[in-house]
């Protein structure tokens, strides 16, 4: 069966259809059509500085003639070593405005990956944040013979191999008063089918896979957005996801053609602080936030006590209540509704006021987002919009709408995008914002795309009756046990962190045996908390893992999530890590997806024992 629209969706298929040739040109044409109107803001000291689209304009056109002057020529790889910040989205736009290809490397990046990124991309230039992705440029330079400047924004000059952003931008200026039309010929020469992008996959296994994406599959992407209008020109968006990452890049893309402010902060940790001072209407995000996020305020309500807590976990009943009611496709009764106005009254209207109180919805995308976790912000007026895509199909692919979402599934398909199911239930794309291939690598390139232009996503899914797409999980991560039933891991994770409020992972093990196991890794922060309220205030992460009051909490946890399982998937056994998976451990990637197959050999020895046991 191959599936487009949701039939009583309405699209104006003429964005599409006249979209720009390029992503460069989108950016000048917005720059055109709202000079004055708010571009960006970020965080400058301790206050928020703010920018048009005009002064972005000048920036990004000084940058582009800089590039030009040091001799980047058309598709020629750019790379950009940095965290989420402004520099970054001018440093994006400016490799576009000259013509040239984004190569993005996470600032988490091993040095010895950023070299094989580098090497492999032939990027001439770097873009590098500060003396640390200097330095693993500096340590391998010898393997680096390509590249013949870094350009950084707060690093160290050294007068020779690396320059300041203001150098950069001085021979832009200089190019331009000799060439006044050389930016805006780069432009024109870039055609849909030039090089836009290469984006290396975090992987969670072997090395990473350089995504080559079009010009036309970032205009694509925005476009067939724009065409369904789910987003406005008056939104405020907050970016914080990595602009490394295929889903940070799709949000930086969706303001071009749109026009919306975008408010960019890549501190995580200040990521609550920020809402409730940004006061956005929209923000992407990874399941783990929204997962953090409930685990802590559940937390705060229930350990309050006494009435508080009654009228706190009375409040979700009666909203769980109300969002199954509309779920259904009904309407709840009278005297539910007036419950769920006191119910808001009392608690839900404090919640939405943490994330700012202006939130139109979240977008939860990279990971599978918990159906009970949906429904629980559901529940208090903040609504999670699902959404499915991979890097090779540049992100936005599925996507619910305010107007019909599904908890559970990913939505439907975007406009000019099509899917089927293979008969072994894997997930097939076909569009606009498919890959051209993988760079350097033709058969792996094969392997993914088929002779008739269809993506194999390695992902397992089914059609949901409202036509919307259910992934179950990854092809290569299913597994089956000795009794020859199939476990989909990451589905049971997605349940598990639901039911439990301190959980960051939940690693399945269990092939080729006759029942499973799990390592349990946890949330530091939510274990904290539970040591304060059970007398153990001040106790090490490590201490708490490994109390026994706390491993009896996980086995109440992992019981109720068994009660929701088949039996060969029910997990028998489990260990409690006694410390986090990190990104820097290299376990978890940048865009926080568990490295499974890392995790289950790093720890197999414990996985053993429980067997053994």
């Amino acid at each position: 069966m191959t599936t487009s629209l949701a039939s009583r969706e309405k699209v104006d298929l003429s964005v599409i259809e006249n979209r720009a040739p390029s992503v460069a040109q989108m950016f000048l044409d917005r720059v055109t059509a709202t000079p004055a109107s708010e571009a960006f803001r970020f965080a400058s000291g301790d206050s928020w500085a703010s920018v048009t689209w005009s002064q972005v304009g000048d920036r990004v056109r000084g940058q582009a003639a800089g590039l030009i002057a040091l001799g980047v020529e058309p598709e020629q790889p750019v790379a950009v070593a940095s965290g989420t910040r402004y520099e970054w989205v001018l440093a994006d736009l400016a490799i576009m405005c000259a013509g040239a290809a984004t190569t993005t490397v996470y600032p988490t990046t091993t040095a010895e990956d950023v070299t094989y990124i580098i090497s492999d991309s032939g990027s001439r230039i770097v873009f590098a944040e500060d003396d640390t992705q200097i330095r693993k440029l500096r340590d391998n330079r010898g393997q680096l013979p390509n590249v013949a400047k870094v350009v950084t924004s707060d690093g160290t000059p050294d007068g020779d191999w690396v320059i300041s952003l203001a150098e950069l931008e001085r021979l832009g200026e200089d190019l331009i008063a000799a060439q006044p039309s050389v930016v805006d010929d780069r432009v024109a020469a870039t055609t849909p089918d030039s090089l836009a992008t290469l984006i290396y996959t975090s992987g969670t296994t072997g090395r990473p896979k350089g995504v080559r994406l079009l010009h036309s599959a970032w205009t694509y992407e925005a476009a067939s957005v724009d065409s369904v209008s789910i987003l406005r020109a008056d939104d405020l968006q907050y970016l914080w996801l990595p602009l490394s990452h295929v889903f940070g890049k799709v949000l930086l893309t969706l303001p071009l053609q749109i026009g919306f402010p975008t408010v960019i902060d890549g501190r995580v940790d200040k990521i609550v602080d920020n809402l409730a001072v940004v006061r956005p209407t929209i923000m992407g995000a990874a399941p783990r936030i929204f997962e953090k996020a409930h685990a802590r305020i559940v937390a705060i309500g229930r350990g309050e006590g006494g009435v508080k807590a009654k009228i706190f976990d009375w409040a979700f009943d009666v909203g769980i209540k109300v969002v199954r009611a509309r779920q259904a496709g009904g309407r709840p009764s009278a005297v539910l509704s007036a419950q769920y106005a006191v119910a808001d009254r009392l608690v839900f209207r404090k919640i939405r006021e943490r994330f700012g109180g202006r939130l139109r919805f979240f977008i939860s995308g990279s990971a599978a987002l918990n159906r009970d976790v949906a429904e629980w912000f559901d529940a208090a007026g903040v609504l999670i919009l699902e959404g499915y895509g991979m890097t090779e199909s540049s992100a936005a692919t599925f996507v619910n709408r305010p107007s019909e979402y599904l908890f559970g599934t990913v939505g439907h398909p975007l406009p000019g995008t099509e899917f089927r199911i293979a008969e072994d239930g894997e997930v097939l794309i076909k569009g606009p914002g498919v890959m051209a291939g993988y760079h350097n690598q033709d058969q792996a390139t094969a392997e993914a795309l088929d002779a008739d232009g269809w993506l194999h996503t390695g992902d397992i899914g089914e059609v949901a009756p409202n036509g919307a797409l259910r992934i179950t999980d990854r092809k290569k991560d299913m597994f089956k046990t000795s009794n020859g039933k199939y476990v989909a891991p990451s589905a049971i994770d997605a349940t598990f962190k639901g039911i439990c409020p301190y959980v960051s992972q939940l690693v399945i093990d269990g092939e080729d045996r006759s029942y499973c196991v799990a390592l349990i890794a946890l949330d530091a922060d939510a274990v904290h908390a539970w040591a304060d309220e059970n007398g153990r205030a001040g106790a090490s992460f490590a201490e708490v893992a490994r109390s026994d009051k706390f491993r009896a909490t996980m086995q109440n946890y992992i019981d109720q999530l068994n009660s929701q399982l088949n039996r060969w998937e029910s997990v028998k056994k489990f260990a409690i890590l006694d410390h986090e998976l990190t990104v820097e451990d290299g376990v978890i990637t940048p865009s926080m997806k568990v490295r499974r197959k890392i995790v289950l050999d790093r720890y197999r020895s414990i996985l053993d024992t429980l067997y053994a046991e």
